[in-house]
This record gives structure tokens, C-alpha cells and sequence, in this order.
């Protein structure tokens, strides 16, 4: 332990207080930072929300010097959303914007990943890393085989994304008897540039961390992008097998857990 990590904790939010921390970073998140909105929004109160926050598991990394009175300890979250929560509440939030059917008829136990966000001031730093293996303990201890969500790119301009939006279509797509493929509502084609004029230092320039994060443990993706005007993002969706990792990162995975 680093003098740094010291002073964070990673959790399952079971407090009203450790709730409401990671709604208000989302709202400065998604809504101050991205221009996002929503239907539950309340901006008054600065806290991002929606349907799902009742029935999902909030992973939240708290940084144990700010202050809870303020609600501003909480300064990473993700939300997790398992496939028996899914449908004991009728659908994952992905269904809005993908047909999972091909997903479902695997038979697999899956987990949604949703609302990831951290801070500014420590974005690329080591409670982004406590963040990620609390989530790669929370996957190892309920044997989930696939991971699952969708992942934002600022705006809804898909030509100003033409060259990572088409990096990933010809290089990462799921294979088609598992590839979700977006609603026609909102779908957009990723496949902007042919494969021969593609442009890799300019893709992984344009790419989202997070996004280059999941390539790195082999992460596939759907068919065509999704615009989600009213969040002001460009969403692609992002699939793990975790029997397909590489053995690198499944032996630090599986070494995190044991100890």
C-alpha cells in the first residue's frame, strides 16, 4: 500500500450517503462536464439518476479526506447490473439502445456495466486501478462470463469519430451469433473509413480511455453505434468474454482475488 492508496476504500455502496455521492459525481460527471440530461436528473439537488439505481450494485472508490457531509467522498463509481437482476426488473439499461437477444440466447451469466465515471483530479492515477480489481473481484466471486456495456464518445457527430468508430468496426466486432446490433432509432454506422484508410495514431487519439481499456482485455464490440442525443454521446457497445482474456490478465485477476 502506497501512502496515496492509504487513504482510498472501494465498496458496494449500502448507505444512503455513499448513493447520493455517487449520484452528485455523475451529475458533475455526465451532466456539468458532458451535457447530458435526463428524465430524473434533478438539478437542483445537483444528483444524476434514473430508474436503475434502485435495483443495481453501486461500486463506488471513496477517498476517505473528503468530505461526506458534502457528498463529495465518493470520486469513482461504477454501476453493476447482474443478469438475475436484470430480469427480476425486466431489462438491462442496454436494451434501450441494443437488441441483446443474441446475448440472451447464450445462456451465459452476464454483467451490465454502467455509469463508470471518476473524478478529474484522479483519472489515470491508482484509484482507477483499486477501482478496476474491486470490479475484476466482484466478476471472479459470481463466476460471471461475460461483461457488458455501453462506452461514450463525446457528441453525437459521427464524422468529427469517423476513424476510431471504424478502428473498431473493422478491428474489434463480435462475432455474429453474440454481436448486439444497435436500434435503428439511434443507430449509426461505424464503418466511416475503408479499413485501407485507416489511421491508427488518429483512432487511438480520438479513443475514450475506458474503451482502450476493455481492448486491452480483448473487449468486442456491437454492430453500429448508438446516439444518444439526450446524453450527447456517441455510444459503441463494449462485450469481455472472460473465458477469452488473455492468461495475463486472467493470472492477475484470479492472483488479486486470493489474496
Amino acid at each position: 500500500m502506497t501512502p496515496e492508496t492509504s487513504f482510498f476504500e472501494t465498496r458496494i455502496a449500502t448507505s444512503e450517503t455513499d448513493l447520493l455521492a455517487a449520484q452528485r459525481l455523475r451529475y458533475r460527471v455526465f451532466v456539468e462536464e458532458l451535457g447530458g440530461d435526463g428524465a430524473l436528473v434533478d438539478h437542483a439537488a445537483r444528483l444524476e439518476r434514473d430508474e436503475f439505481d434502485p435495483v443495481v450494485d453501486h461500486l463506488v472508490l471513496v477517498d476517505n479526506r473528503r468530505s461526506r457531509d458534502d457528498l463529495d467522498h465518493v470520486v469513482g463509481a461504477y454501476r453493476l447490473l447482474r443478469s438475475e437482476q436484470a430480469e427480476r426488473f425486466g431489462r438491462f439499461y442496454c436494451d434501450s439502445e441494443y437488441d441483446l437477444s443474441t446475448l440472451r440466447a447464450s445462456g451465459r451469466s452476464m454483467l451490465e456495466l454502467g455509469r463508470s465515471c471518476v473524478d478529474p483530479a484522479y483519472r489515470g492515477g491508482s484509484g482507477m486501478f483499486l477501482l478496476w480489481n474491486a470490479l475484476a473481484e466482484y466478476v471472479l466471486s459470481r463466476d460471471i462470463q461475460i461483461l457488458f456495456g455501453v462506452a461514450s464518445f463525446h457528441g453525437v457527430d459521427a464524422q468529427a469519430l469517423a476513424q476510431p468508430l471504424s478502428w473498431l468496426h473493422h478491428n474489434h466486432l463480435a462475432p455474429p451469433e453474440i454481436r448486439p446490433r444497435a436500434h435503428p432509432e439511434g443507430y449509426q454506422a461505424m464503418d466511416l473509413v475503408p479499413e485501407e484508410a485507416l489511421d491508427r495514431r488518429a483512432a487511438m487519439t480520438g479513443m475514450p480511455a475506458l474503451i482502450k481499456a476493455y481492448l486491452r482485455i480483448g473487449g468486442l464490440i456491437g454492430e453500429g453505434a448508438y446516439l444518444d442525443r439526450p446524453f450527447n454521446t456517441t455510444d459503441v457497445f463494449l462485450m469481455v468474454d472472460t473465458r477469452a482474456m488473455s492468461e495475463k490478465h486472467r493470472r492477475f485477476y484470479e492472483t488479486r482475488q486470493s489474496q
